[in-house]
């Protein structure tokens, strides 16, 4: 099963900016999803269980940061195909 994941991150600090960019090139660093980023939310393409197993994971290692939030909305199709929105 394909699944899209918008994703916003807030981390709860002074410096936010540079755990954020962190969590976006973790996510680009894994090949076997699609990732794109704009100014309020980053987006999640793939397989479901690999799509979920790399957020847990990545989601995991933000959360080292102490008062971190994360917003995830998650949709059962992939929505990357349809590159002018629906």
């Amino acid at each position: 099963m394909k699944t899209s994941v918008e994703i916003s991150y807030y981390p709860l600090h002074d410096e936010f900016i540079p755990p954020i960019k962190d969590f976006i090139e973790r996510l680009n660093a894994h090949p076997e999803i699609k990732t794109k980023t704009n100014g309020m939310s980053t987006q999640v393409f793939g397989d479901y269980f690999e799509v979920m197993n790399i957020l847990t994971k990545e989601i995991h290692k933000s959360f080292e940061l102490p008062h971190s939030v994360f917003i995830l909305k998650v949709i059962n199709a992939d929505l990357n195909v349809y590159e002018g929105g629906l």
